[in-house]
């Protein structure tokens, strides 16, 4: 199975601006179109319970939002059997039966604790990154300060609007 790690970072590599989670709030109309189209193509989504709070994503019949926390049983509420779930399976465990169950891919969409904890145990296969033409000096980072050491090899790259907005993608090397 392949593991997409997908994030939208400033110049200066923040993927919050300031405090705020809310990413939409300061995103271009262009990455938020490209978003809601992986979000449209993919039929298995990961994310950390933060990002998963901070966008309340809505469930549907057509893919599974799979959200990693400490406490599932916290978030019984929310979850839709089949579309929204809530697990504290480690990544290795969660890509295992995934593959399992047949998924082909898997995109990661944040926060910086999961895309960490996949980056050091060498699950993630590519990352998309778009690049927002500002720079906010605090935020949040795509990873938690950890040492990590990923190369990655440029497959390819857009610009998406008069302002300079990127859409790349990358392959990590092993």
């Amino acid at each position: 199975m392949k593991v997409i790690c997908v994030f939208v970072a400033t110049l200066d590599g923040k993927i919050t601006k300031w405090n705020a989670p809310r990413v939409r709030d300061w995103t271009s109309q262009e990455d938020q179109k490209y978003y809601k189209q992986i979000w449209n193509d993919f039929d298995l989504i990961v994310m950390g319970s933060n990002t998963y709070l901070a966008e309340k994503f809505s469930s549907s019949p057509k893919r599974l939002l799979l959200v990693m926390t400490r406490h599932p049983s916290t978030y019984k509420q929310y979850e839709v059997p089949g579309q929204i779930e809530f697990t504290d399976q480690s990544p290795e465990d969660i890509v295992t039966e995934c593959q399992q169950k047949g998924y082909k891919n898997m995109i990661m969409a944040g926060g910086p604790h999961l895309t960490t904890s996949f980056f050091q145990k060498k699950l993630i296969d590519e990352l998309w990154l778009t690049i927002e033409p500002k720079i906010f000096g605090t935020g949040g980072n795509l990873v938690i300060e950890e040492r990590l050491d990923i190369d990655l090899q440029l497959l390819s790259i857009e610009k998406v609007n008069k302002k300079g907005t990127l859409i790349t993608k990358y392959a990590i090397l092993r």
